[in-house]
């Protein structure tokens, strides 16, 4: 121990139908579930290592979140010794992250107490989504149990519940609002499109396309009629990333002119110094 196991498993909710809304509430769903079985003396790095992966997947979409310690509830069906320990190895490993907490009262469930993180979006609007849990009760259901270092002695594992995303739809539309439709590159569905300045150009377009899409980014390539400044028009209502414009100029340099997503100027570039950037884009998560 630990032993541990995660999965994207799909869910079903008998939701009824005048509570169907979007992408919140969904009758089928995806949730980032793991279990991780572990020693009493464990549950405080476990929790610590779960709360930095947590922190570690928020800074990169951009959250900020508050974390919550609920504790034990009335009637609770877990002993008074065994729930205290389990509250204090939270409150430890909350102490050691190192990140402000509140306290919700009675707010745990009756098989353990719980973390519950709820994330800001760029509106300061509040979701529920992350979530912490121990649980006493189904290892004892279930009679799991493990040779502790002395061999002789059979001891019952805890089991820790994670999500960090909560539920891929869930999560997917507070980051449409969160982004205000505008995806970081990484991200981002439609992170380029290349557009021909006429019909002279279309064939330099669709080599530069190739040469992206071989790269492995997500490209377009506008082959329609209308002239460039209502195909670059259309991009940018469309949200692309990176809009190209090519010409015969750009098609007998091997050169593009990139035009930057609500960014009036343009560069032109190189495809090898263009890819160079798409790189260091993804890697720095904006």
């Amino acid at each position: 121990l630990p032993l541990r196991f995660a999965d994207f498993g799909v869910l079903h909710r008998n939701v009824a139908s005048d509570a169907l809304s979007g992408l919140t509430h969904v009758r089928r769903l995806q949730q980032d579930d793991a279990h991780i079985f572990c020693m009493e003396s464990q549950i405080k790095d476990e929790v610590i290592k779960i709360l930095n992966f947590i922190d570690y997947v928020y800074q990169i979409f951009g959250f900020t979140y508050e974390l919550k310690l609920s504790t034990r509830p009335e009637g609770c069906l877990l002993d008074f010794e065994t729930y205290e320990k389990a509250e204090k190895a939270l409150r430890e490993a909350l102490i050691e992250f190192g990140k402000p907490c509140q306290l919700n009262g009675g707010g745990g469930a009756s098989y353990g107490p719980k973390i519950d993180i709820s994330v800001s979006d760029s509106f300061s609007r509040k979701f529920q989504c992350a979530t912490l849990q121990l649980d006493f009760k189904l290892p004892q259901n279930f009679k799991l149990e493990f040779s502790a270092e002395d061999e002789g002695k059979i001891e019952r594992p805890v089991m820790i519940r994670r999500a960090v995303l909560g539920s891929v739809e869930h999560m997917f539309a507070i980051l449409l609002e969160h982004y205000k439709g505008k995806w970081p590159f990484w991200l981002s569905p439609r992170q380029t499109i290349v557009c021909p300045m006429s019909e002279k150009s279309q064939a330099y377009a669709l080599q530069v396309r190739n040469q992206i899409h071989q790269a492995g980014y997500h490209v377009d390539a506008d082959k329609t009629d209308m002239n460039i400044q209502k195909k670059v028009q259309e991009a940018q209502l469309a949200q692309y990333n990176y809009i190209l414009v090519v010409g015969e100029e750009e098609a007998n340099t091997g050169q593009v002119s990139v035009y930057v997503r609500d960014k009036a100027d343009h560069s032109v570039m190189s495809i090898e110094n263009l890819l160079k950037h798409f790189r260091d884009e993804v890697a720095a998560f904006h």
